[in-house]
């Protein structure tokens, strides 16, 4: 466009000093005919860059790996003139998102639409824009453009696969199918009402039984045996192994295996935190109260809860953790773990060979913590080995142990515990 600039400058001096010359109208009339055509291109492109509103709709601001992304795009000409081409370009970082397009005519008062899928590669929070519009004149003489800098965040959730059974130990109150017992304390979990008995508080007493049956009638209460589950999730730095580029052939890299499970990243963090999500995921769709807790970039501890809400909390965590932490992994567990309950289930998850780690969790179970580990085999990643000998340990200490490797399908991984505790049922 400058050459194209400057050759219509040129031919405008030149008409000018020719027609001065010569005193000949045909000189001056070109140079008139010339900057007519350079005003004119001018005000094209400049019109050409407004009276267009642009807008993105998507139909969540969620989405996960594995998914596929959907967003529809709407350019509407609210001006007299027609758009000769415009080019559209998408500034957002989401991997492999290719939203930027050209559209060759756009009459006035019309619109055109596209839609962009886009196969969701990295866990994350994106940002969805800036777009930049750019437009001409019909000659080529000039260039428009018009940025729109608004953006919309796109959380991308970490893979989950679903698990039919999981391995945890059964104790006092440990959480499973545990019968349920009755008890004089004052609980969350009202099994009934009975009548009044001597030595009963009045705080048991049912109100709207006693109106109705006209007598005193107090409720009834038993013990939960769904005990609390913890996932603890590793962030350690020092411990981690595997990298890669998310943006280097993202869809051939995920792909679906037959048994459901994902072909992941080859790094430990991300073999990680797709057990901590899928797990979690697993407990809360049986109604358990979960809990999780990590140290990444900073500390995240979500207290137990229950249900959806829950899910979004730890999902959206899981997303946006990186394995930045400075903190061991024994003396996270220690801190944590020795402020919870006798009977609490511990998920730990971790890459770490160390033999710290595992004499603190044995403390914890000498405490009446009842402890899982899922150790990430780093040698099968290029790490230091030792995945099998730590599994082989916690086994000596009869804790439920799966140990995940490089490759392996984390439905089948998940399933299947290298070590079993004598004590324990699938749940």
């Amino acid at each position: 466009m400058g050459r194209r600039r400057n050759a219509v400058y040129l031919v405008i001096i030149v008409s000018l000093l020719a027609g001065l010359a010569t005193r000949k109208a045909f000189f001056f009339n070109v140079a008139y005919a010339f900057a007519g055509l350079f005003f004119f291109s001018l005000f094209w492109a400049w019109n050409s860059a407004s009276g267009i509103k642009l807008q993105r709709h998507i139909q969540s601001r969620r989405s996960q790996v594995g998914q596929t992304f959907e967003e529809t795009f709407l350019v509407r000409n609210t001006g007299l003139l027609p758009k000769l081409w415009l080019e559209v370009y998408d500034q957002s970082n989401l991997p492999g998102h290719r939203a930027s397009h050209v559209i060759s005519s756009l009459g006035p008062r019309s619109e055109a639409t596209w839609v962009t899928r886009t196969l969701c590669v990295q866990r994350g929070v994106y940002h969805l824009g800036p777009l930049r519009i750019v437009t001409g004149d019909p000659f080529g003489l000039f260039q428009a453009e018009r940025t729109i800098s608004e953006t919309t965040p796109l959380i991308v959730y970490p893979p989950t696969i679903d698990i039919p059974n999981f391995y945890l130990p059964v104790g006092v109150l440990s959480g499973g199918d545990a019968q349920r017992q009755r008890t004089h304390q004052v609980t969350t979990n009202a099994a009934g009402v009975r009548d009044y008995a001597t030595g009963d508080s009045f705080s048991r007493i049912h109100w709207p039984s006693t109106a109705r049956r006209r007598r005193i009638i107090v409720k009834e209460f038993e013990l939960d045996p769904l005990a609390d589950i913890w996932i603890m999730l590793d962030s350690d730095q020092t411990i981690q192994v595997g990298e890669y580029d998310p943006t280097a052939n993202g869809e051939d890299r995920l792909i679906t295996s037959t048994g459901g499970g994902f072909l992941l990243p080859p790094t430990t963090e991300e073999y990680a935190v797709a057990s901590a999500a899928s797990l979690a995921i697993h407990f809360l769709q049986k109604d358990r109260a979960v809990g999780f807790a990590t140290h990444g970039q900073k500390q995240e501890i979500i207290q137990v809860d229950r249900g959806a809400r829950q899910r979004t909390k730890i999902l959206e965590t899981l997303a946006v953790v990186r394995a930045q932490g400075t903190i061991p992994f024994s003396r996270f567990i220690s801190l944590h773990g020795g402020e919870m309950a006798r009977g609490t289930t511990l998920v730990l998850v971790t890459a770490s060979t160390r033999e710290s780690w595992v004499t603190t969790a044995h403390e914890l179970i000498q405490r009446g913590l009842r402890v899982v580990a899922i150790v990430i085999d780093s040698e099968s990643f290029g790490g230091r080995p030792g995945g099998q000998a730590t599994a082989l340990r916690l086994g000596r200490l009869n804790v439920p142990t799966y140990l995940v490797r490089h490759g392996d399908d984390l439905r089948l991984a998940l399933t299947r515990p290298l070590i079993a505790a004598h004590a324990g049922n699938p749940r």
